[in-house]
């Protein structure tokens, strides 16, 4: 049976205010022909002006009818400006998701329907180009009020761009567009690839990215002959194998698309045309870049979302002038599999960083001799490009067995050297303790000093006495100096991927344990926060040489850093670390979270951020009994409202997090010992960043993810010495209210960094404070009025931009009237 998955995006704002009864009827006429049921079709409704707001997700109704009474029942939202940018970011981040009923990850196509009234007054390039990434198809239609090539630029093609002088008139193209989705989601094309005679055919998606820079002008013909002779070997035809061909220097530039040419003849002429390119310097990142944006989209005639491997061929001849780690990262995480070529003049340790796996990496003494590893490569191709069908991961016998995916980070500097033994021995009885198969436990290896280096892949193995055997034969790496932030980055884009056997995305839980001598030379929080957004657990073990403040920053949560005096005695907290490890792995199954009563309680997290520069040293006692008569007002418990405090100058420092307390007297005892931190210059920007990153987060407590509204209240003394709008930016986009009181120093900063002007008290100074304390509660009470996680019916997700009623602080005038 064909199944769709298909979101409705609908322009609310003031300027559709009269036609709005004629969209509504449009997706009802719409609806009436989808095949709506649980295993057919989804639908969901989201309507948007300055905010998006869902009606419904995809998984909220599985009935025809349950889906047109709520139609009927939609109302216009109103408000401006018209920002279609944010809209299509809130659908790609929120409701084409696992969580929110979307199919994607089992092959169903998935489908946006956008109707404008305007023109859009943010940026719709990335949000667009990100949902098309995703594999999203979108369609837009918009009337004379809209920018025609504003449509066409979000839409997958500009053919899928349709226009109406008014809305009333959606009905002339009702047919054109079902015309439209019908034609590119012809049945099973994206879920059933192996189901159909022609899914079982062998289909390649090849695309060759050739340096065509000053350094190969001599080497450039045999390059050429090099792609027609593979093209020659390829089953060319629109349902087989399809071609692209992109050269680069500085900048890249595509010579044709996978879509460009259906037939062999075709593509052979235009490689025979090629003329090299020329220019300098060599940039291999941004050429990788080029081609994921631009290349392997399906606008492009990419079939990566139907199940047909996806295939890069890069020849180098020289050394990257810019990094390519996060372009190549990006590649492994979309599941193209790349192989380089360089010659003498490359970097053979880049060429294995970009390929797919380092023996993707081949080499030529010069490219007149590519022919000596044409076979080779051939083979590797057709030995990967078995056709990947996506599949829903269906929860069978064996996967209520524990699993679990554990990667092993061990510094391997200088510093080390005589205790590595000791370490390595710890490894070997950790591993002991596992059922290493490849359906149980899996294990990687990683040593660092400088640069991070793997001994073998959650893949690499799939038996105890394997793994075993590569513990035992593991030599010290040595170098200096300690880059442990990027070794922890390395890990997370390297071996935390699909490509290198983690299961992430099967729900099986990812484990990192870190050995630790001694303090890291670069930053290492960013890493260590990006790990624990993608769920790993983290576990340091450091030694008296580390600092044990950095360790407690990297591991998931600070009780799970561990120390030694030295790693001989590492024996002395093994079993401490796997009861740890044993307690937090459990199993994580997929599931959207299933609202309970205490759901309907209201709840919040809040944060304090709190100036303690220089310049506030005389008025910190004003904010700190600030920051006290505000939380008497909470009802702290471990279920209901959550504090937590930040203080910073140069840098931020957390004093404590969300979870550290669930009483209302500990949390009052802390404030009042409070001491002022001292420092400049004040940057503000970073402090913003560092609560998203470290704070606002589920190891620190935050209950975001439960639709619990999240709340930062920034109190700062004067400008910033850094950037304040991305951060800030960044965090409304996470669906963080900001909140945030300026003196004359600071106050129209205070406004850009909150979420709306009316968000911002001024004063004077901080000793001021209880003058606005009144007007800030109500401020604080009247936005919470507008945040309500939705209510059960909505299956599976929360919305912050809701009504809530309840979720007020509780009887602020009554406590004022007590203080």
């Amino acid at each position: 049976m064909a199944r769709r998955d298909v979101v409705f995006l609908l322009d609310g704002s003031d300027g559709t205010r009269s036609s709005f009864p004629a969209m509504r009827d449009f997706v009802e006429r719409m609806v009436e022909r989808l095949n709506v049921s649980e295993k057919g079709d989804h639908v969901s409704v989201v309507q948007y002006s300055r905010d998006p707001e869902a009606h419904f997700y995809l998984n909220t109704y599985s009935r025809k009818e349950d889906v047109l009474d709520t139609l009927r029942g939609l109302m216009h939202k109103g408000g401006r400006p018209l920002n279609t940018g944010a809209a299509l970011q809130y659908v790609r981040d929120n409701v084409f998701t696992a969580s929110s009923g979307s199919r994607l990850v089992e092959g169903v196509p998935q489908l946006l329907i956008l109707l404008s009234g305007g023109k859009s007054f943010d940026n719709v390039d990335t949000p667009a180009s990100s949902l098309k990434e995703l594999g999203v198809l979108i369609f837009a239609i918009g009337s004379r009020s809209s920018d025609s090539r504003e449509l066409q630029k979000i839409s997958n093609e500009p053919s899928y761009a349709l226009s109406v002088s008014d809305f009333a008139d959606l009905p002339s193209v009702q047919q054109q567009l079902f015309t439209n989705i019908d034609t590119v989601f012809v049945e099973g094309t994206s879920s059933t690839t192996t189901t159909i005679a022609e899914g079982r055919r062998q289909r390649r998606d090849v695309v060759f990215l050739l340096d065509g820079s000053d350094a190969t002008r001599n080497g450039f013909p045999a390059m050429k002959e090099f792609v027609q002779r593979m093209v020659e070997k390829l089953e060319v035809s629109e349902n087989r194998d399809q071609v692209s061909v992109v050269q680069y220097s500085r900048d890249p530039e595509a010579h044709f698309y996978l879509n460009t040419f259906k037939t062999k003849e075709k593509i052979l002429d235009s490689v025979r045309g090629l003329r090299h390119k020329g220019g300098r310097p060599l940039y291999t990142g941004a050429a990788l870049q080029y081609v994921i944006d631009n290349v392997f989209t399906a606008s492009s005639g990419s079939r990566r979302v139907e199940g047909v491997p996806q295939i890069l061929v890069l020849l180098s001849g020289g050394r990257s002038f810019d990094r390519v780690e996060a372009a190549a990262s990006s590649l492994k995480e979309l599941g193209i599999l790349t192989f380089g070529i360089g010659s003498r003049g490359s970097d053979s340790r880049e060429l294995q960083r970009i390929s797919y796996d380092p023996n993707y990496a081949l080499s030529v003494s010069d490219f007149s001799e590519l022919p000596n590893v044409q076979e080779q490569l051939l083979a590797s191709v057709k030995a990967v490009s078995i056709p990947i069908t996506p599949t829903s991961q269906t929860v069978t016998a064996d996967y209520v067995t524990p699993r679990k995916d554990i990667v092993f980070l061990l510094d391997g500097s200088d510093g080390t050297r005589n205790s590595f033994p000791a370490m390595r021995d710890f490894v070997q009885r950790v591993v002991e303790q596992y059922t290493i198969e490849a359906n149980r436990d899996r294990v990687s290896v990683v040593q660092y000093s400088r640069e991070a280096e793997v001994h073998f892949y959650l893949n690499s193995h799939t038996t105890k006495e394997e793994v075993l055997d590569r513990v035992r034969g593991l030599r010290h790496k040595g170098g200096r100096p300690l880059y442990t932030g990027a070794a922890l980055q390395y890990v997370r884009d390297n071996v935390f991927t699909a490509s290198s056997g983690s299961r992430r995305l099967e729900g099986v839980p990812q484990i990192l344990i870190l050995l630790s001598g001694g303090r890291s030379f670069d930053s290492v929080d960013a890493a260590a926060s990006s790990l624990k957004e993608l769920g790993v657990l983290t576990f340091g073990i450091g030694s008296r040489g580390s600092d044990s403040r950095e360790l407690q920053r990297i591991s998931y949560d600070p009780s799970y850093a561990l120390s030694v005096t030295d790693f001989s005695e590492l024996p002395n907290v093994q079993e401490q670390l796997l009861a740890s490890v044993q307690a937090v792995a459990m199993p994580i199954t997929p599931a959207s979270p299933t609202l309970t009563a205490d759901d309907a309680i209201p709840r919040k997290d809040v944060v304090f951020l709190l100036d303690g520069s220089d310049g506030t040293r005389n008025t910190f006692p004003a904010m700190r009994d600030f920051v006290q008569r505000v939380v008497e007002l909470f009802n702290i418990e471990a279920n209901r409202d959550r504090v937590s405090v930040v203080q910073y100058s140069r840098d931020a420092e957390v004093n404590f997090y969300l979870n550290t307390y669930a009483t209302k007297g500990e949390i009052l005892n802390t404030v009042r010992g409070l001491r002022h931190r001292g420092g400049r210059p004040l940057n503000t920007g970073a402090a913003l960043q560092y609560v998203r990153d470290s704070v606002f987060t589920a190891s620190a407590g935050s209950r975001k993810q439960e639709g619990v509204p999240q709340i930062l209240i920034l109190l700062s003394g004067g400008r910033s010495g850094d950037n304040i709008d991305t951060p800030a930016s960044t965090l409304k986009e996470s669906g963080i209210l900001i909140f945030g009181i300026g003196t004359r120093n600071s106050s129209r900063e205070v406004q850009r960094i909150a979420n709306d002007p009316t968000y911002a008290q001024s004063i004077n100074e901080f000793s001021d404070l209880p003058s606005v304390q009144q007007q800030f509660i109500s401020s604080l009470n009247n936005a919470l009025g507008q945040v309500k996680p939705m209510t059960p019916t909505v299956a599976g997700k929360t919305d912050y931009h809701t009504s809530l009623e309840n979720s007020t602080l509780s009887s602020p005038c009554k406590a004022c009237r007590r203080h």
